[in-house]
């Protein structure tokens, strides 16, 4: 099935001005009716979690209400509905969009993708012996830079029995597992990408099961850094990072946000296709990250000794 990746995440929230402040300092664009977009038209909808439009909640509460998977085309559509229709209801809304659930209840929803072509630099390195690089007189960091999520990335999901739910993605939905940590679950990404992964499945207590985190692409680590700068600069919690994975060779920094959940910047993921073997290691801080750095505040010599900020 070809489908690309998460388009939308759905949320029903507490605090829509919150929530909406945290996604405007983030980087995404309002697009209006709740909707803020990254630049290739991906996004998240925030809504009150009583609107009676969207999907029951999860038992535990999770704000997150409903994951939007992008897919290519009509076809594509078709064969989901056939599919999943075999054991569950699968409806097709006035938009035409599919609405459904998985096997633990977590609302899905699939549509032919919103997401739109980018034709947009990415972050270049001169370093000895390689070209391209960086271009003469062209400078490779502004001060005063305010960078853009450029795509909805991966979305992380607790869940209650990570094998049940690997096998649901993996045999009804054709998803691939790319890396995994033993007795906690998989990396899985859908056959309409390369990405490392657009799916993580993380292996908890039943009251747990929610969304443990989302993610867009940065357009670099440079990106990262100063994107998640800005947002301590704000007042925004640093959560973990910034850092680099090594699943996935992603770099990350990831802010506890307003929706329950917590909200990453990632940049240079990993692409794989189907000859890759998936590799497995033990969930730990050695295989969680290649590096972790630690934010300070600005400094310069012959300064006091720069602050740092709790992680």
């Amino acid at each position: 099935m070809n489908i690309i990746g998460p388009d939308t995440l759905v949320f029903g929230v507490e605090d829509i001005d919150n929530c909406t402040q945290f996604l405007l300092d983030y980087g995404l664009e309002p697009a209006g009716n709740g909707r803020f977009e990254a630049l290739d038209g991906t996004g998240v909808v925030i809504a009150s979690k009583d609107d009676p439009s969207l999907p029951a909640p999860l038992q535990s509460g999770s704000m997150l209400r409903k994951t939007i998977y992008g897919v290519a085309d009509q076809s594509t559509l078709a064969a989901i509905a056939d599919e999943l229709g075999k054991d569950r209801e699968v409806t097709v809304l006035n938009d035409g969009t599919l609405e459904t659930t998985d096997d633990f209840g977590f609302a899905l929803g699939f549509q032919v993708t919103v997401r739109k072509p980018l034709s947009l630099s990415a972050e270049q390195v001169n370093a000895p012996g390689n070209s391209p690089k960086r271009g003469v007189n062209e400078v490779g960091v502004h001060s005063h830079a305010e960078p853009k999520p450029r795509s909805l990335s991966h979305v992380v999901y607790f869940v209650p029995d990570s094998v049940k739910a690997e096998a649901f993605y993996a045999d009804r939905l054709g998803f691939v597992t790319s890396d995994r940590f033993t007795g906690v679950g998989p990396f899985m990404r859908p056959a309409g990408t390369d990405d490392h992964h657009t799916l993580f499945l993380i292996q908890t207590p039943p009251h747990m099961q929610g969304c443990e985190h989302f993610t867009f692409h940065m357009g670099g680590p440079t990106e990262v850094i100063q994107a998640g700068t800005n947002m301590v600069n704000k007042g925004y919690e640093s959560f973990w990072g910034p850092g680099r994975h090594i699943f996935g060779s992603n770099w990350f920094w990831y802010f506890k946000s307003p929706m329950g959940c917590n909200m990453e910047y990632d940049a240079d993921m990993d692409l794989h296709d189907d000859q890759w073997v998936a590799r497995e290691a033990t969930l730990g801080a050695d295989a969680s990250q290649a590096f972790l750095l630690q934010f300070r505040e600005k400094w310069a010599p012959m300064g006091p000794p720069p602050k740092t900020s709790g992680q």
